[in-house]
């Protein structure tokens, strides 16, 4: 870029500056001139972000920007205030506070970047709230035990997969939430034997997700198919009451969300998704090879 290049990129950058003030004073409404020069100058990534950090300057100026993307969201752009995460328009005249799913690749967006923010984070929620499906519970969920019996587990209702030789580690999931889908890959570098345990918090599709997965040739070829999206082929006929006893298990013992792990060991319970060293520190001295 030569600097003639350069002082009229900075007029340019300046005339949009002027064009969002405009906008944002005057309700998101630009016309004449104004709007035919706002909408003229070829847009380009840099000058997109440092419009909508201006208009959201504007609108919201007490309002720290720790992070702004605007790419992956649908022409929405991802908005991280310290903890907080909301999403806007180009303009920043539509906020939206919730969740964002991309539909294609059923991936929770919101749930990552959450994840990302605080990795303590429990990610489906309240059982409460999300269980619809046949067994769901009519009942509050007990206080959540910090250890539980591990004998009390029924064998069926559990997809083994994993290292054969790693410690023992038994996963409360559900094949629709995505931080258990995030949580197989941290698993495989941890090298532990996973005793997989579905649980449908998150309803009717989820309990039919597990039932296809239990009552599939290969679970645990199946459990994988499931979490990447696909519907594995169940056979004719399946006992399903082991996933009744796990979620039975689940609610006896106050897991409101997935994932919960808890180490065959002795049934201590670690909650939510972690990653292979911490997954490794929580199982003790036995958990080794991960990088």
């Amino acid at each position: 870029m030569n600097f003639s290049n350069f002082k009229t990129e900075g007029r340019t950058f300046k005339s949009r500056a002027a064009a969002i003030a405009l906008a944002v004073a005057s309700g998101g409404v630009v016309t004449g001139l104004v709007a035919a020069s706002f909408i003229s100058v070829p847009a380009n990534a840099a000058a997109v972000l440092q419009d909508v950090r201006t208009a959201i300057e504007l609108r919201l100026p007490r309002t720290p920007i720790t992070s702004l993307t605007c790419k992956g969201f649908g022409g929405l752009c991802e908005v991280v205030s310290e903890k907080t995460l909301f999403y806007i328009d180009e303009r920043a005249r539509y906020l939206f506070v919730g969740r964002l799913y991309d539909m294609e690749s059923r991936a929770d967006l919101t749930a990552a970047k959450l994840l990302e923010l605080n990795p303590d984070l429990l990610v489906a929620g309240s059982a409460g709230a999300n269980d619809t499906g046949p067994t769901a519970s009519k009942q509050p969920a007990e206080e959540r035990a910090s250890k539980v019996p591990v004998a009390d587990l029924t064998p069926s209702g559990a997809v083994h997969w994993g290292g054969k030789s790693g410690p023992n580690l038994i996963v409360f999931s559900d094949f629709l939430c995505s931080y258990c889908k995030r949580l197989t890959a941290e698993l495989k570098k941890a090298h532990v034997r996973v005793e997989e345990r579905p649980i449908s918090i998150l309803g009717e599709k989820s309990r039919k997700l597990a039932e296809a997965v239990i009552c599939s040739s290969d679970p645990a070829k199946a459990l994988h198919q499931a979490y990447s999206g696909e519907t594995p082929k169940p056979q004719k006929s399946c006992d399903t009451s082991g996933l009744d006893a796990n979620e039975a298990f689940a609610r006896s013992h106050g897991f409101s969300g997935t994932p919960v792990m808890v180490r065959a060991s002795d049934g201590a319970v670690l909650e939510g998704y972690r990653g292979a060293s911490e997954i490794r520190a929580f199982l003790g001295s036995n958990a080794k090879g991960a990088k």
